[in-house]
């Protein structure tokens, strides 16, 4: 038996692991082994077991950003820090939900918000725990990634967790993931 939470929000953004400082950069549309590993240590609980990941559309909205380094302009006797402008399509509206084991585990999450991968992305939890079957989870509408390696796998970045060692899975979508609005 899984004890399922949904998390809702009015947007969110998991930047794909390909994406350093690209000018334009679409949501990745799935969760990788790092971000459910730092969503369980956030919660607090024993393990995440199962994901799906839906929203409503992708929105393009640009973001500010500075360089890293100071460049001194010598003549005017000061220090600039770059500016660029990038596009980020941001997904609208996403719906996540996380399958626990144990149902203490559901209990704790259900109290607690939770950020996708940057911490305005806050989503909050339905006040009702689920409980359902594999079966039944595997019939909710989504986009799930599996982990483990097999034929079907591709890498999906790498473990900031696990010294930065290669992740791989394979992507399964049920129902309409991107319902439009």
């Amino acid at each position: 038996m899984l004890y399922v939470v949904k998390y809702t929000g009015p947007f969110g953004f998991i930047k794909p692991w390909t994406a350093v400082r690209d000018g334009k950069t679409f949501s990745q549309q799935f969760l990788t082994p790092s971000i459910i590993e730092g969503l369980r240590q956030k919660l607090e609980v024993n393990s995440i077991v199962r994901h799906k990941l839906t929203y409503s559309s992708i929105s393009v909205q640009q973001e500010q950003t500075q360089t890293r380094g100071w460049e001194k302009k010598t003549q005017l006797k000061m220090m600039v820090r770059n500016q660029s402008i990038l596009e980020r399509g941001v997904m609208i509206d996403p719906i996540l939900i996380l399958a626990f084991e144990k149902e203490e585990d559901a209990i704790k999450s259900v109290k607690q918000h939770i950020c996708l991968c940057r911490n305005e992305d806050v989503l909050f939890p339905d006040p009702e725990i689920i409980q359902m079957s594999d079966m039944e989870f595997d019939q909710l509408t989504g986009f799930e990634m599996r982990f483990g390696e097999s034929e079907k796998s591709f890498l999906v970045g790498f473990n900031r967790f696990d010294e930065a060692k290669p992740m791989y899975g394979w992507l399964e979508i049920s129902g309409k993931p991107v319902s439009g609005m």
